[in-house]
């Protein structure tokens, strides 16, 4: 099947503003701190030197193209006028202020591409920062202990990525009762304790799994007419208990309901009780089509590939979702023992789609046996994490910045709106 350049759902000015600087445009001479290791849980360093520290690091924020180049690019939608952008314009910091920023781990370059934007706000802002996290996102109570830790030093400010949301609600009720605002970054916080998130800086995730949907269906919509019996679509999920994990996965799938009860087909969700308890509109009993969902017991590639050969050895199995970077991974590394997965259907291929970026995901991208990816910008939301502590601790009042995805293949992974947010 003949690829297609998909137009994408994240605002190219968004990227533009990225570039351009959420203050005036001057670069302050304060260093800033942060942690690439993955070796360390709570380790700190300059960050002047954690992009060195990492081979894995993305390039510099800046992208080849100018902010008018990128900004003007036909594929992609006009930012919005309230898309929380606007209230960092001239922005500048009233003091030195320095903020611990809790990530989910460092076990994905995911996080790697976030402190380059985190480090280019802070350069501009005149801030430091100091980024800790635990050694995988499985580790839920050594972030706890991190942030329990950075509330005792009594910062003007906390940057907080949960790798589990419920677990982080004593600790805000902390922030809450004295004062010290948090700014979530790359997942909210839904029942957080009022007054301690001041600003959610992340991806419509909702919105983005339903990308990854709307483009796989492309792909299978003929495979699912014309089958003659039931036919599967798998879908990997890292976790069932990260709110942004939850809400891309089920993006995914009640749009994929959507398209399919739309085409005339039943369909039903089977698996992680989470997702099958929260799907929207799914049929039950035997249908045409099943959703199957998997969630490995720990947030490893290795456990990921388990479950995703698991559904990749079924007969029935047209297509697979693998929802962020560690679940893509997993599905790539079961198709290497069994190697079902490529772009055209038609050829008995099982499509895969993929989540986030990344070399492996990337270099599958590129040779077709992904179909495609949805990347999000990891810079963009260190680099709006900084900006939005920072205009908490100047006492601003904020609102949330919401990110939407792109949709990328091999026809447009070069593009330039899509090539700065891929991190290697």
């Amino acid at each position: 099947m003949k690829r297609r350049v998909v137009a994408t759902l994240m605002s190219a000015a968004m990227v533009a503003t990225l570039l351009a600087g959420c203050g005036s445009g001057s670069t302050a001479t304060s260093t800033s701190k942060s942690s690439s290791s993955s070796s360390s849980a709570a380790a700190t360093s300059s960050s002047s030197t954690a992009a060195a520290s990492s081979s894995s690091s993305t390039e510099a924020v800046a992208s080849t193209s100018t902010p008018a180049e990128t900004a003007t690019s036909s594929s992609s939608a006009a930012a919005s006028s309230d898309d929380g952008t606007k209230q960092f314009e001239g922005l500048k910091a009233k003091e030195a202020y320095n903020f611990p920023m809790l990530v989910k781990s460092f076990q994905s370059t995911y996080w790697d591409a976030a402190q380059k934007g985190m480090k280019k706000a802070a350069d501009e802002l005149g801030v430091t920062y100091d980024c800790q996290g635990p050694n995988s996102e499985s580790d839920i109570a050594d972030q706890v202990n991190m942030l329990n830790s950075a509330i005792s030093s009594k910062p003007v400010g906390i940057g907080l990525a949960a790798c589990d949301t419920t677990s982080v609600l004593d600790a805000l009720k902390t922030c809450a009762s004295e004062g010290i605002p948090v700014v979530a970054f790359d997942t909210g916080v839904a029942d957080a304790p009022d007054g301690s998130i001041v600003c959610t800086v992340a991806t419509d995730n909702a919105q983005a799994g339903s990308v990854a949907a709307d483009n796989m269906y492309k792909a299978i919509k003929d495979k699912i007419a014309s089958a003659d019996g039931q036919v599967r679509i798998g879908e990997v999920n890292q976790d069932a208990t990260a709110l942004n994990i939850q809400q891309r996965g089920l993006g995914f799938i009640n749009e994929m309901i959507k398209l399919i009860k739309a085409d005339g087909k039943t369909v039903s969700v089977e698996g992680n009780e989470f997702y099958v308890n929260n799907a929207e509109g799914a049929d039950t009993g035997d249908t045409d089509v099943v959703i199957e969902v998997a969630v490995p017991a720990q947030t490893t590639v290795e456990l990921c590939s388990t479950e995703a050969q698991t559904i990749l050895s079924k007969e029935d199995t047209i297509a697979i979702f693998g929802s962020n970077q560690t679940a893509a991974e997993g599905v790539l590394a079961a198709d290497a023992n069994l190697s079902v997965l490529g772009s055209d259907v038609s050829n008995g291929d099982v499509i895969g789609v993929g989540f986030d970026a990344g070399s492996t995901i990337k270099a599958a991208v590129q040779s077709g046996q992904l179909y495609g990816a949805v990347t999000q910008s990891p810079l963009m939301m260190g680099y709006y994490a900084i900006c939005a502590l920072t205009a908490a601790a100047n006492g601003q009042e904020l609102q949330d910045v919401p990110t939407a995805g792109y949709w990328y293949n091999a026809d447009n992974i070069n593009d330039d709106e899509i090539a700065p947010n891929l991190y290697d």
